[in-house]
């Protein structure tokens, strides 16, 4: 993916600056700044959810957008979403779901419905549907919030995987937790993308 010189503003108020931003396959990435900083807006724009003001955004192969707000039905079963979004992706099967599911380790909540489920369970879900076509390039928004402690390490195990694999994976975050296991982080200041943070060199 490519970002070259993006803005946006909200009417009068400027909330992204002219950001340049290039991820390359096989990259674990992060993006870290305050609340209210424009990261769920720049996301929204990398995903093709909205238009930026000025500026271009490209990119090759699937991609894969897990938004900060969980979007279920709380009718549907965990299986039901599957199928849904099988359809949807026109996937052929629900194997690479069922091993996103296993890393995650919530396979045995095939069938229950996402009204009954816990926020952090909701949040495998979530993170299971914006995985389960096998992008080439995955963004995250605030993914691993209410995880535990056990979850969150399975989330950066999957994260690996996907980086060894090849994909470009872009972790977005308030706090800028386990940096280490980051191959470049940048910080999102007053709408301007700075690179490098918390010790770790883009």
């Amino acid at each position: 993916m490519e970002v070259m010189d993006v803005h946006h503003a909200y009417r009068r108020r400027a909330v992204l600056r002219g950001v340049d931003l290039r991820l390359r396959a096989g990259t674990l990435c992060g993006i870290v700044g305050e609340n209210g900083a424009g990261k769920s807006t720049l996301l929204k724009i990398l995903s093709g959810e909205q238009s930026p003001t000025r500026g271009s955004v490209r990119h090759s192969g699937r991609l894969g957008y897990c938004p900060q707000r969980v979007v279920l039905n709380d009718a549907l079963t965990v299986r039901q979403h599957l199928m849904f979004f099988q359809a949807a992706y026109r996937v052929a099967d629900l194997r690479y779901a069922q091993e996103v599911m296993e890393v995650l380790g919530f396979s045995g909540y095939a069938d229950e419905r996402a009204g009954v489920l816990s926020g952090g369970t909701r949040q495998k879900l979530n993170v299971t549907l914006a995985l389960m076509h096998d992008p080439q390039v995955l963004l995250l928004d605030e993914p691993y919030q209410g995880f535990d402690w056990d979850t969150y390490q399975r989330f950066w195990e999957l994260a690996g995987r996907l980086r060894d694999a090849g994909r470009s994976v872009l972790v977005v975050s308030h706090l800028a937790y386990d940096t280490e296991r980051l191959d470049e982080l940048w910080r999102l200041d007053s709408g301007v993308l700075c690179a490098g943070a918390a010790g770790v060199t883009a």
